[in-house]
């Protein structure tokens, strides 16, 4: 019989927030993560607006011995599973350890490293590189850190499929707790690619949002008539899954039930977006989790703010809800905390999870102008509270036509049969 998942802890490190309070709080007063970027390569940009965590000072976090083997990505990752693992109470005696793992996500892993890396051959013309460089920058060296921090030593596993990674680490994370072959699992994802190389090749890609000349804050502007790109960000999500048997014995306390998971392939085109595609993932994890469309009280779109992305995704929700489409609130937060690539999908459905703990709906923000082929409820500007909320949706699609959808409910125990 298929086990029933839970998520116990709570971490994250963000453009709107470094803990889930701060996070959540920040979301539903709307405010924006997003201003001018603070660097020293800032002035060669054409684009210079980003979501970057402000006020992050690394030594506050790790000693220097440790900073010296700890990428950016990295240290995100560890900052937000120490919280979610203090979060959840949770210890693990040596035999649980193994029958414990992480899985993670992320786009571009050690962005800094390779970066750092190229000025010293290239520029410098320095034949020597940090010894370090190889296991910095691999991309599983995040969830490897957040293995040996907390000894777990069942699965460890990175996903990278660009904006879906975390969300399908996590989805993956609740297969392998409902199958059976984990009881707990550290899952979520880690970005940090402000670098110039990143921002640059993003410029070439013409996909960033032009800065609000009134101001950045406002730049990101979802299902907006006058929406212009995506804005990047970076920070770290981490949510501890457990079996809800494990949880309810110990006495934990539960924020929500992962209810169903699902992911697709568009097989349609390396950066267009395919409605097709995504409505087939949203209905596939409908299915698994046993729900209706008109169980989901809420979605946390993908909503990057692309001119295409934002009017498939519109389209897809349309197809995958039918009427009830119109009713059920949807929003983009990345208008507050942007696009974090390989993180985003823990991001957001952290803040799905918040929102069903709460009953509140945080907002799309910046949307003054609806563009008319986007004529859903995106909850615009102003967040909605004392709403009842029982299941949430969060969508994450991909370059390459990767598309991850999570559901969570809310967590009843008694009203299972097996449990009557």
């Amino acid at each position: 019989m298929a086990r029933r998942v839970v998520i116990t802890g709570l971490g994250v490190i963000s453009p709107v927030g470094k803990n889930p309070k701060e996070f959540f709080d920040n979301l539903m007063a709307g405010r924006s993560g997003i201003q001018r970027l603070q660097s020293d390569f800032t002035d060669q940009l054409s684009t210079r607006i980003a979501a970057q965590i402000q006020g992050y000072n690394p030594a506050n976090y790790f000693s220097k011995i440790k900073l010296s083997g700890i990428e950016r990505f990295s240290q995100f990752a560890l900052i937000a599973a120490e919280q979610a693992v203090k979060d959840a109470g949770l210890e693990l005696a040596e035999h649980e350890q193994q029958r414990a793992g992480v899985y993670l996500g992320t786009g571009m892993g050690g962005a800094t490293t390779l970066e750092d890396g190229y000025i010293e051959l290239f520029q410098r013309d320095n034949p020597r590189i940090k010894p370090l460089s190889v296991l910095l920058a691999m991309n599983n060296a995040a969830a490897s850190h957040l293995s040996l921090a907390y000894q777990l030593q069942g699965p460890n596993v990175t996903y990278s499929t660009a904006c879906s990674s975390s969300a399908i680490a996590i989805g993956e994370a609740y297969c392998k707790i409902r199958d059976g072959y984990a009881d707990v699992m550290l899952a979520g994802g880690s970005e940090a690619m402000l670098t110039h190389i990143a921002m640059k090749a993003w410029e070439a890609l013409r996909t960033l949002a032009r800065e609000d000349t009134h101001d950045p804050a406002a730049s990101c502007k979802p299902f907006a008539r006058d929406r212009t790109g995506l804005v990047l960000g970076e920070g770290a999500a981490v949510l501890v899954l457990e079996d809800a048997e494990r949880a309810v014995k110990r006495g934990a306390r539960i924020y929500a039930e992962v209810a169903g998971y699902d992911c697709s392939s568009d097989a349609f085109h390396i950066t267009k977006p395919d409605a097709a595609g995504q409505t087939r993932a949203m209905l596939s994890a409908l299915r698994d989790a046993k729900l209706q469309a008109q169980d989901i009280h809420y979605i946390n779109a993908h909503g990057t703010a692309t001119l295409a992305g934002d009017i498939e995704e519109t389209k897809a929700i349309k197809q995958a809800f039918g009427k009830h489409a119109y009713r059920v609130p949807v929003s983009s937060t990345k208008s507050m905390h942007g696009h974090l690539m390989g993180a985003t999908g823990a991001v957001e459905f952290m803040a799905a999870v918040l929102a069903l703990q709460h009953n509140a709906i945080p907002p799309t923000i910046n949307l003054h102008q609806p563009d008319p082929e986007c004529d859903l409820d995106y909850v615009p500007n102003v967040g909605r509270r004392n709403i009842e909320l029982n299941a949430v949706m969060s969508n994450s699609f991909a370059f390459g036509g990767s598309n991850a959808v999570l559901i969570a409910k809310r967590f009843l125990w008694q009203s299972t049969p097996e449990r009557r």
